[in-house]
């Protein structure tokens, strides 16, 4: 595309908009002054910007008919078959929708990315293959990934396998709700304020938020950089570590991830026993106003069962905990909206890789689709571009240096344990809203459950949800919480659960 020379009637509407005072001979001036840089730009036209390897053929796939999809969990069927052999032969895998999987349509949960497909494969995607994983589709996801329901997305309610009244979760409800069925072996989510810790939780499976930065975001749409995760879903710990080991690592390409954070062998962690572990209880993640006691008591019981394992286990009190969702608020307020929204689902200011057409589809869409988005996301930005304007980004500043203080809190108590543990989500799965549902239900549906996921997302701790128990046949998940860069340590403590004390639940039937 060639980039238009701004007229003089441009240039005077964004000098009104910085309140500059400028006549028509300073304006043709400075459109003078411009001819230079434009000059840049057309031959930017002229060069070729480098992509990302797509290496493995695939089919374009189609869209299941509701018949072959019946809890409403995939958007796009597709078959890619990876390597010949490798760590994750054998295992079939659904891909979170906002994921960029070359050649297949990616729609983000939002029709304003309708008709998008992307050209290149994520990294993710890329070591998935090279494993010799098997990718047979993409998941469902909420719209443009802000709601922790399932029920924002644009293709419909996704229903949780264990009771088809109830939500998955959300965002990666599809990928929650399919592994959770037994219909694939593994999937990918997304976390930014507990987007694969909630579905997982309310699935009844596993779901590992890594540490920041430890599994390059290339080729997946954010919602904000500073809280964007991305990791596995599995029905057991051995395919969370399995998978972690595979995705795990730098790609050179991602701002996020940390000089010197690499990924480790996980599976050699998983002995089956927490001897000498030190795990401790925080108070503050139980008790809140929306928790079911039943959740509570699952939880603590789950607690006490680490004591007969041979853990340490203690209470601990972090009433900086309490705050967190405060700072994740402003944060995931103020940033998806410059970020996700306004800037085309890319921004600006960081050094990696950008997918372009991701970009110009997701800011095309925004502008002649703007009504197509969910009513959370109608919401943030409404909330994030008025506080811009009215507090140019104070409340934004002043929550990512409060992140260190959430932060210094969490890493002063693992000083002293090993592992924090506490109730993934304060209730058992809630019930879809209906057709006919307020704004206001649909909104609370959306953002009710978050309190004890979202801090982690700021603080970039890694936090992996175990099922520990079932209550009124739905699903309890407890949450572990390990030192930066100590995933192993959190695995190994899921797994010596699962194998002694409780497994996911059998697959119900889709």
């Amino acid at each position: 595309m060639a980039v238009k020379r701004p007229t003089i009637d441009d240039l005077a509407d964004i000098a009104a908009g910085y309140g500059l005072e400028l006549t028509d001979d300073d304006l043709e001036s400075f459109q003078g002054l411009m001819g230079g840089v434009l000059e840049s730009y057309a031959r930017l036209d002229e060069l070729t910007e480098p992509s990302l390897p797509v290496s493995y053929p695939r089919t374009p796939g189609y869209r299941p008919q509701p018949e072959d999809n019946p809890l409403g969990a995939w958007y796009w069927r597709t078959d890619i078959t990876g390597a010949a052999s490798g760590p994750l032969a054998g295992k079939t895998l659904a891909i979170k929708d906002n994921v960029c999987v070359a050649g297949v349509p990616m729609m983000n949960g939002s029709n304003i990315l309708e008709g998008y497909t992307p050209e290149i494969d994520a990294t993710i995607v890329t070591r998935i293959l090279d494993a010799g994983g098997h990718i047979v589709g993409k998941a469902v996801c909420e719209n443009l990934c802000f709601s922790g329901g399932s029920h924002t997305n644009a293709t419909g309610p996704v229903l949780n396998p264990h009771n088809h009244s109830r939500t998955t979760g959300g965002s990666s409800c599809g990928s929650g709700a399919l592994v959770a069925a037994g219909v694939v072996d593994m999937a990918i989510g997304g976390d930014q304020g507990g987007s694969i810790r909630m579905p997982a939780s309310w699935c009844g499976i596993y779901g590992h938020k890594p540490t920041y930065g430890l599994v390059p975001y290339t080729g997946i749409m954010p919602i904000e950089i500073t809280l964007d995760h991305t990791g596995p879903m599995t029905r057991s710990v051995q395919d969370a570590a399995l998978l972690l080991e595979v995705l795990a690592g730098p790609d050179g390409l991602d701002p996020r991830q940390q000089a010197g954070l690499q990924g480790r062998a996980y599976t050699q962690a998983l002995s089956g026993d927490v001897n000498g572990l030190r795990i401790g209880v925080v108070e503050e993640g139980f008790g809140w106003d929306v928790s079911e006691p039943d959740v509570d008591a699952s939880v603590r019981e789950a607690a006490q069962a680490f004591e007969k394992l041979g853990a340490a286990v203690t209470t601990v009190s972090l009433p900086w905990h309490r705050d967190g969702r405060h700072v994740w608020n402003s944060i995931a307020t103020e940033g998806p909206t410059l970020l996700m929204v306004e800037g085309g689902g890319m921004g600006t200011n960081w050094k990696g890789h950008y997918t372009t057409s991701l970009l110009n589809a997701a800011a095309r869409g925004r502008l002649t689709r703007p009504n197509d988005l969910s009513e959370t996301v109608k919401m943030v930005i409404l909330l994030g571009r008025y506080m811009q304007e009215h507090y140019h980004g104070h409340y934004y500043a002043k929550a990512q240096n409060l992140a260190r203080s959430l932060r210094v809190a969490y890493d002063t108590a693992l000083q002293a344990h090993d592992l924090l543990l506490m109730p993934t989500l304060p209730m058992k799965a809630t019930e879809i809203p209906g057709p006919d549902a307020s704004r206001e239900e649909y909104v609370q549906r959306a953002l009710e459950m978050l309190h004890n996921t979202c801090p982690f997302d700021v603080t970039g701790h890694p936090a992996l949800t175990a099922p520990c128990a079932v209550s009124a046949g739905l699903p309890v998940g407890m949450m572990l919480i390990g030192r930066h860069g100590d995933d192993a340590t959190v695995l190994r403590a899921a797994d010596a659960f699962e194998k002694n004390v409780f497994a996911a639940p059998t697959p119900p039937q889709a």
